[in-house]
């Protein structure tokens, strides 16, 4: 534990995953081509006017209702007004009066931890266009401009750059698992400001705040906060109070530490009020319900009920959440009688093994959950072995046919007690010396016997019930 208490609060800025713009037709997607997804209204030409979209709104909604925000009776935007190269019309659409949601509250994990996280807002704006720069000049992009983008608020309650990260990526589960946003960092999707000042552990008061601006990834948000932790603490150490002002900064990735920008005294006044060219309109509470009939089981609801209802371990339940297709693969398995740890073992090593290295989605895997099932009845049969299972499911794969096209009887597992006694007696006449060695003492040489067995049956003899056998031969 640090000297000093860290207070962190987090502005978050996702973008939504929308057909078209939140306020023009023009495509939402990610394209690295410039100002290839503009219309006239993202340019902001004379006798355009905004119309809202519908489906942004409705995940706005969505994600209000997954923070257990208040939502609000009237939905309305204001004008944030400045002048920047990267805004067209010299003022932004967004919400500052009627957010489209309040006073939310989430639980995260940290470390093993819940900790509770308590929002102040969440509102629907339309992003700005991106500038490039170059050694001597800056151009503008415009595909961003126009772009559904979420902003989250939080309230400063976190205390470290870990609870800060977790929050992160708890969202950014939350965002993917609503079906709202791909939350992408690599695309820019997810941007961050961060509000960090430090407190005496027995003060009443917080302390100066600094704010960190436009922080493009988790790791970068990590080395911030703790950078300026660091920072604030040396000089509070040094009794230079003073040089704690209130004031934007920047993180700066090659030297790892923040650059002041401007001091917060400095601030635009941006005349927020209301956009006259979007009415406000009624939010019933029909629609809200059947919005929250959309939203599923979150990733930590999940990983509670694999962990009690299943057994699964905590390590196991936090693979199989990590991301909501992983989940819905594991309880497809689940619904079609595959066992629970049975599927879990699957999942978490030869199936994320492959779409790994394949770099696939898991939905465009071959194995369905009910091809998988194929393998696993005939282990439970014991038809087949575990070594002969994955042999089958990586020809299943390859060539892309159904793994019964591989299951015959040339592969059926030897379990009948009698015959199995047989080979093993035969082993053991063969093996006088290894046999003598092991019962003075060289534990190790049962592995070896079992070793055999195999091998003398080509890997089709239980290895369950050649265990039973030879242990029972070898210790009696």
């Amino acid at each position: 534990m640090g000297k000093y208490k860290a207070v962190i609060g987090l502005e978050m800025h996702c973008e939504l995953k929308s057909n078209s713009k939140v306020f023009s037709s023009a495509k939402n997607s990610y394209n690295e081509t410039p100002n290839d997804n503009i219309s006239a209204v993202d340019m902001a030409f004379p006798g355009t006017l905004p119309v809202v979209n519908k489906k942004c709104v409705k995940d706005a909604l969505k994600m209000s209702i997954a923070l257990n925000c208040t939502q609000p009776e009237y939905m309305y935007f204001d004008r944030k007004n400045y002048y920047y190269p990267d805004l067209p019309k010299g003022y932004q659409i967004t919400q500052m009066a009627s957010p489209v949601g309040v006073n939310g509250h989430i639980t995260i994990e940290c470390n093993g931890e819940k900790i509770p996280v308590n929002i102040h807002d969440i509102h629907l704006e339309e992003d700005a266009a991106s500038l490039d720069h170059y050694y001597d000049t800056s151009c503008i992009d415009y595909n961003r401009a126009g772009v559904p983008l979420l902003e989250l608020v939080t309230e400063p309650c976190l205390h470290s750059a870990l609870e800060a990260v977790a929050f992160l990526e708890h969202m950014r589960s939350v965002y993917k698992y609503c079906d709202v946003s791909e939350a992408d960092t690599k695309k820019g999707q997810i941007r961050c400001d961060v509000n960090i000042s430090i407190m005496d552990y027995d003060a009443t008061e917080l302390g100066t705040r600094v704010e960190v601006k436009n922080i493009n990834s988790f790791g970068n948000v990590y080395d911030a906060i703790n950078y300026e932790i660091k920072r604030q603490s040396e000089l509070k150490d040094q009794g230079r109070y003073e040089e704690i002002e209130q004031e934007t900064r920047r993180f700066d990735e090659e030297s790892g530490t923040t650059i002041r920008m401007r001091s917060k005294a400095d601030a635009i006044d941006y005349k927020y009020f209301v956009d006259p060219n979007l009415p406000k309109f009624k939010i019933s509470p029909e629609w809200l319900e059947e919005i929250k009939k959309e939203i599923p089981l979150l990733a930590l609801e999940r990983k509670e009920k694999y962990m009690n209802e299943l057994n699964l371990s905590d390590y196991d339940a936090g693979v199989i959440i990590k991301e909501r297709e992983y989940a819905e693969y594991f309880e497809s398995c689940l619904n079609i009688g595959i066992d629970a740890k049975i599927a879990c073992n699957w999942l978490t090593t030869q199936i994320l093994g492959e779409i790994n290295k394949l770099e696939i989605n898991i939905k465009d895997f071959y194995l369905t959950p009910s091809l998988l099932k194929q393998i696993i009845d005939e282990i439970n049969k014991g038809t087949i072995s575990s070594k002969q299972a994955k042999e089958i499911f990586y020809k299943s794969l390859e060539e892309k046919k159904e793994p019964k096209t591989y299951i015959n009887s040339d592969m059926a597992q030897i379990s009948d007690n009698d015959e199995l006694e047989t080979i093993i007696n035969k082993i053991l006449e063969e093996s006088q010396t290894q046999v003598e060695q092991y019962k003075n003492g060289k534990d190790n040489l049962f592995d070896y016997f079992v070793g055999q067995v195999m091998k003398n049956t080509r890997g089709k003899a239980n290895p369950v019930i050649t265990k039973e056998i030879l242990n029972k031969k070898l210790n009696n």
